[in-house]
């Protein structure tokens, strides 16, 4: 192969290679949210909603705090090796959790993915913004994202596969699927090469030390800007991550059905609204801001606009045709939001920082999506858990607000 075949080809061979890795990504964390009734009883602890959202809860908590690191660390070594070792030891850590025996044994190990999975989107975003650079940027990290949702879907399988086999083997063989596809990145996946030439520089000149690594953060953090993206990254994450923990319940909850068939019919209602929303959304916005700056910009808040409704509907409806409906609303309108935030965020924070800034961003993002996962494992106690969504949708709207006033880029990719 040519070198310029080679330069077309392989940043799409990226994406596949990664796409894998996302579907793996949220598959391992999402089985555990539908497997509940399997699992409490073996351990009874996960009888009480509460303790429930406390188990779900500690991934998300963890994950924030690990992912600025994460990030800072992507930008100053191989993110390559960052990839395979993230998904190596999470799916280690799937295997482990279906030898479990008490709920401290699934608590420690829950925690122990957030540190792994952590180490996974900074450096897998920061790759794919590197090798597509031009007009592709949007649709190449799209098309990575309908990986997580694909991940979602499946995830939402376990409580199926676990009425067939067991839950113990349902993590048992999704683990031993994650080790071994580490293995094959290990020959596949490779840096772009302009930052091969950059690191290599980097270590003749120095070594690289702490300070180094958190060098970025005082030039994120004297960017405004970088504080507007901040909290309408954040603000989506409470509804976002609601629906990857709770959309289950409230689907069982609401429409009086076994969690067997909640699982599935909620995480498919969301991943395929969702990989509908990041593949319109990122040709959208590929196209919008080749002729107006700002369309990624104004594609991202069309997507959000569409949650708002959703999240009403969720809250107040009680039919099937009305919460399937407000799923599939919700999944396009935030997965037109998901794969433009990386693509905006190319156009106010230059390459070398980037990663850093999206761990940052990821922290806060979990950050409020560990507080509303407890929050909602309250509400659902009480019954009010359709509403804790339906009030969701005023946090969304001052989002949108404050992106269309102060989010106006100059370029499309900052240096």
């Amino acid at each position: 192969m040519d070198n310029k075949t080679y330069k077309n080809i392989y940043p799409w061979g990226v994406v596949g290679l990664l796409w894998v890795v996302a579907l793996l990504n949220y598959m391992d964390r999402q089985m555990l949210s539908t497997m509940q009734d399997s699992m409490k009883i073996d351990i009874v602890e996960l009888q009480n909603a509460e303790v429930f959202g406390m188990l779900m809860a500690v991934f998300l908590w963890i994950y924030g705090f690990v992912s600025p690191v994460a990030g800072a660390v992507a930008d100053n070594v191989s993110r390559k090796w960052l990839i395979v070792g993230s998904l190596f030891v999470w799916s280690s850590v799937t295997f482990l959790m279906g030898s479990a025996t008490s709920f401290w044994q699934l608590y420690t190990l829950r925690a122990f993915m957030g540190i792994s999975e952590a180490l996974y989107i900074p450096s897998a975003l920061s790759l794919i913004a590197d090798w597509h650079q031009g007009r592709s940027r949007s649709l190449a990290i799209g098309i990575h994202m309908t990986g997580l949702y694909v991940g979602q879907a499946v995830g939402g399988f376990g409580a199926t596969i676990a009425a067939h086999m067991s839950w113990q083997a349902t993590f048992h063989w999704f683990g031993i699927i994650g080790v071994l596809y580490s293995g094959c990145l290990i020959f596949f996946l490779h840096e772009n090469p302009d930052r091969l030439l950059a690191e290599n520089s980097r270590i003749k000149r120095s070594n690289i030390k702490i300070s180094n690594i958190f060098s970025g953060l005082p030039v994120l953090f004297s960017n405004w800007f970088f504080w507007i993206i901040l909290f309408y990254f954040a603000a989506p994450s409470l509804p976002g991550w609601a629906t990857k923990n709770w959309f289950p319940t409230l689907f069982s909850d609401t429409l009086g059905i076994p969690m067997s068939e909640a699982g599935p019919i909620s995480t498919i209602t969301i991943a395929v609204s969702s990989f509908i929303g990041v593949l319109a959304g990122g040709i959208i916005s590929d196209r919008w801001v080749s002729r107006n700056i700002r369309g990624r910009i104004y594609t991202s808040v069309i997507g959000l606009g569409l949650t708002i409704p959703s999240l009403l509907l969720l809250g107040y409806g009680n039919t099937l045709v009305e919460v399937v409906a407000a799923g599939m609303l919700f999944g396009i309108g935030y997965g037109m939001f998901d794969t433009n935030n990386m693509p905006i965020l190319c156009q106010f924070i230059p390459s070398n920082n980037r990663a850093t800034a999206y761990g940052i961003m990821n922290m806060t993002g979990v950050f409020a999506g560990a507080a509303v996962t407890q929050i909602l494992g309250k509400w659902t106690n009480d019954g009010n858990l359709g509403e804790g969504f339906a009030m969701l949708s005023i946090i969304v709207a001052a989002a949108i607000l404050l992106q269309l006033l102060f989010l106006k880029p100059k370029t499309d990719n900052m240096e």
